[in-house]
C-alpha cells in the first residue's frame, strides 16, 4: 500500500478519520514526516484547491479537505518539529474584531503552510489592538486581516494606523481579504496587498517576500 498516495487521496476527499489513521501508520512504519507532509497532506490539499478553482469542487468539498489536512497535520507536525525545517517567512493572520467568519481564513492558512510559511492563526474576532501587539511580539514578515462584513472591515484601517503610530509599519507587510473587501479599499487604506481568493493570497505573499 502506498500510504503517501493514500494520504493525498484522503485529504483531497475530505476523509478526516482516514487521513489521521494513514498519517499515524505511515510514521510508525518509518515514513519521513517531511515527505509525508509534502507528498501526502500538502499534495492532497493542493489537489482539492485545483479542483475548486476548476469548479469541480464546491465550498463544502474544500472545507472538508481543509479539515482533513488539519487533522493529518496534528499527527505529522510533532514529528516535523524534530526535523530541520526552513520557512519562507512568518505570517500572522486573523479575522478582525466583530467578525466570527473563519472559513476563508482557514483555507488561506492551510495553503500558506503548504507553501512553507510559518503561520500563526490569531483566530476570529481579533481585537484591533491584538493585531498590533502580536506584530510587536511575534515580529512577522506579513500580517493578514480578513473581514466578511462591511461593518467590520473598517477596523483594518485602524490597525494600519496603529502600526504606524507604534513604529511597526515599516517592519511588516499588511495584506487584507474577505468577502467585504476590495482591491480599491486595500489601496485606499495603505495595505501592501489584497487577496481575492486563497490561492491568489499565496502568490501575493510570495511576491511580498520576494520568493517563489
Amino acid at each position: 500500500m502506498d500510504m503517501i498516495s493514500d494520504l493525498k487521496r484522503a485529504v483531497c476527499e475530505g476523509d478526516e478519520i482516514k487521513a489521521v489513521d494513514i498519517s499515524e501508520k505511515a510514521l510508525q512504519e518509518g515514513v519521513e514526516a517531511r515527505e509525508l507532509m509534502d507528498k501526502g497532506a500538502v499534495a492532497g490539499i493542493q489537489e482539492a484547491g485545483r479542483l475548486w478553482q476548476e469548479e469541480e469542487y464546491f465550498l463544502p468539498d474544500i472545507i472538508l479537505a481543509t479539515e482533513a489536512y488539519k487533522e493529518a497535520m496534528t499527527v505529522i507536525e510533532p514529528r516535523l518539529a524534530r526535523e530541520d525545517l526552513s520557512f519562507k517567512g512568518k505570517v500572522i493572520i486573523g479575522s478582525v474584531e466583530g467578525d466570527a467568519h473563519d472559513i476563508g481564513k482557514n483555507i488561506v492558512i492551510s495553503l500558506l503552510r503548504c507553501n512553507s510559511y510559518e503561520v500563526v492563526d490569531l483566530g476570529v474576532d481579533v481585537s484591533l489592538q491584538d493585531f498590533v501587539d502580536k506584530a510587536r511580539e511575534l515580529e512577522p514578515d506579513v500580517l493578514g486581516m480578513g473581514a466578511y462584513m462591511t461593518t467590520t472591515m473598517r477596523g483594518m484601517e485602524v490597525v494600519i494606523h496603529s502600526l504606524e503610530e507604534a513604529g511597526l509599519r515599516g517592519k511588516v507587510k499588511v495584506i487584507i481579504g474577505g468577502a467585504a473587501v476590495t482591491k480599491d479599499y486595500a489601496n485606499d487604506i495603505g495595505a501592501d496587498g489584497y487577496g481575492d481568493n486563497a490561492a491568489e493570497t499565496v502568490g501575493l505573499v510570495d511576491g511580498l517576500m520576494g520568493v517563489s
